[in-house]
């Protein structure tokens, strides 16, 4: 079986920065294990996988080492193949996942997402964590993330964490953050656990990232950056029990990839 994938840089205007994802057209669902195979085949952080339906398109995302319930990047991405490269007319793309209805649109020659809001809440940190991540941090939360908040950017910068250990740590991943110097706040995201020691720049962490520096900053409309090694730029808005995600995409490639039948089979059985 011959299936069509393109590879999307999210989160950027220029080519190798932002965070790639891959993105995989379906017509109908593969069985779970082809599809992970195949995330794992591809190795970036998400593959997205995508099936028309009656009122919008059903999405599912894979890590190289599991299916998980929200990424943003990877719907950035697949929003810009289904806008630029097969041409959808809609004027909001819908998608319904594990984490409800999200939406897509354009503005201007960014893609803004709408996802649900997911504002941490104080939490202890388990043993190991400081130790783990490498610099105590001014306050902990928690949502389906740790999020550790220090005092400004260059804690950030200067974290080198000890995947080793952070790996141990029962956590899906780990949510840096501070204000920044020329943004109204900086992350980064570390997720061993998921196969992915540092996200390039992560969607899903702002669900939590925007309500908590809209309330600390007293605003709603804000400008982030994700200080990985690729960086991302991030133009947030909170929206009460919704927030606002924007940002560019750029194509990397496209192409086609191949699944034996009997593989398909054998995953059916």
């Amino acid at each position: 079986m011959k299936l069509n994938i393109y590879q999307v840089d999210a989160f950027t205007s220029k080519p190798f920065g932002g965070n790639p994802a891959a993105v995989v057209p379906l017509d109908a669902w593969l069985p779970d294990e082809v599809m992970q195979a195949i995330a794992l085949e591809n190795n970036l952080s998400e593959t997205a996988f995508f099936v028309p339906g009656d009122n919008g398109y059903q999405l599912r995302w894979f890590t190289p080492t599991f299916e998980i319930d929200l990424c943003g990047h990877a719907t950035l991405a697949t929003a810009y193949v289904l806008f630029d490269q097969l041409g959808a007319k809609e004027e909001v793309l819908r998608f319904h996942s594990k984490s409800g209805l999200l939406m897509v649109e354009r503005a201007g020659d960014r893609l803004v997402l709408d996802f649900p809001s997911r504002p941490p809440v104080a939490a202890e940190a388990p043993e190991g964590l400081f130790e783990a991540i490498g610099l105590v941090p001014k306050e902990v939360l928690k949502s389906r993330d740790y999020f550790l908040v220090y005092e400004n950017e260059g804690d950030i910068l200067a974290i080198d964490p000890n995947f080793d250990a952070l790996g141990k740590i029962k956590t899906h991943a780990v949510i840096v953050t501070a204000p920044g110097t020329d943004s109204d706040f900086v992350s980064r995201f570390f997720a061993p656990e998921a196969g992915i020691n540092e996200d390039p720049v992560t969607g899903s962490a702002h669900c939590n990232l925007i309500p908590y520096w809209a309330e600390k900053l007293g605003k709603t409309e804000m400008f982030a950056r994700q200080l990985s090694g690729r960086g991302g730029e991030i133009y947030c808005e909170f929206a009460g029990d919704r927030v606002k995600i924007g940002g560019n995409a750029v194509l990397f490639l496209k192409g086609e990839i191949y699944v034996e039948a009997g593989e398909e089979k054998a995953a059916r059985a």
